[in-house]
């Protein structure tokens, strides 16, 4: 099966994404296109590595990724290194996108199995008109099509970093972000399961958002543990603490952003208190 899924920033207004998804059938006919997202903030790669990772788990070894995200090349441009057309080969599958940034948010700590610039699309200027179109999905369709990437590409050892917001630990205490608000509200924070089982189990601990006043003491199976319009925090499919309003949604009676005001990164508290520890809750904002 050729599966290609497609991350932008192009929105759906204009022609961008039916000349991009024309393109594809024109270069693959059996391809089969998925919708990432096409409403990445324009030139976020973070939020589009973000939005990556949360569903790279779910498609089968050697599906291909275009991220047109900030895609236009730079060569030299400031002093800097530049921004070449590259791919990833990570968890089986296949990343096309310009080295800008977002290939090191995407693995954060973890190692590429593979990095490649591809060759030959920077001497003809025309190309630079529609990047995504013109350079990435040239390199995406041949490798749907079989070639292998050492045709395609040549073999690179470093890629850039995009800034990421990391949630950290301190004594007794997560400290992270809002990093996306979902269409139903909802706050997905960057504060993974994994960093909850450092402290144990069973560990007292208190969540705490917006302010004093608002705090969740219990993580939740599911959205329907809680009585409609109760607040309510689960772990996500992709492991990250997520605050919700349980049937509540932005567009109806109101998801969490708007009950509580949030916005995208305002500061999320997790309070472990183990016996004895506690401190007053002032001493947290």
């Amino acid at each position: 099966m050729q599966i290609i899924t497609l991350t932008t920033d192009m929105g759906y207004r204009d022609h961008y994404v039916a000349a991009i998804k024309g393109n594809i059938l024109k270069r693959c006919p059996d391809a089969n296109i998925i919708d990432v997202s096409h409403t990445i903030k324009p030139f976020d790669v973070a939020e589009a590595a973000m939005y990556l990772s949360f569903c790279v788990d779910d498609f089968p070894e050697g599906t291909v990724h275009v991220i047109g995200v900030d895609s236009e090349p730079m060569i030299n441009f400031g002093g800097s290194e530049g921004a070449f057309p590259s791919i990833l080969y990570y968890k089986k599958q296949y990343f096309v996108a310009t080295d800008n940034g977002f290939f090191g948010a995407l693995l954060g700590e973890n190692e590429a199995d593979g990095f490649y610039r591809i060759d030959d699309v920077l001497s003809n200027l025309d190309l630079f008109k529609f990047p995504t179109k013109n350079m990435l999905i040239p390199a995406a369709c041949r490798i749907l099509n079989g070639e292998g990437v050492e045709k395609i590409a040549s073999e690179f050892h470093t890629f850039k970093r995009a800034f990421t917001q990391m949630a950290i630990i301190e004594s007794n205490l997560i400290k992270g972000n809002v990093t996306v608000i979902d269409s139903y509200g909802n706050l997905i924070t960057n504060v993974h399961k994994s960093l909850f089982d450092r402290f144990g189990k069973d560990v007292p601990f208190t969540i705490y958002y917006r302010n004093k006043e608002y705090h969740i003491d219990t993580i939740s199976p599911t959205y329907n543990s809680v009585p409609p319009g109760e607040r309510v925090a689960i772990f996500n499919d992709a492991g990250m603490l997520e605050i919700a309003v349980n049937r509540g949604a932005n567009s109806v009676t109101g998801g969490a952003e708007k009950l509580f005001g949030i916005r995208l990164g305002d500061i999320i508290r997790v309070e472990f208190t183990p016996r004895g520890s506690r401190s007053t809750l002032d001493s947290f904002f």
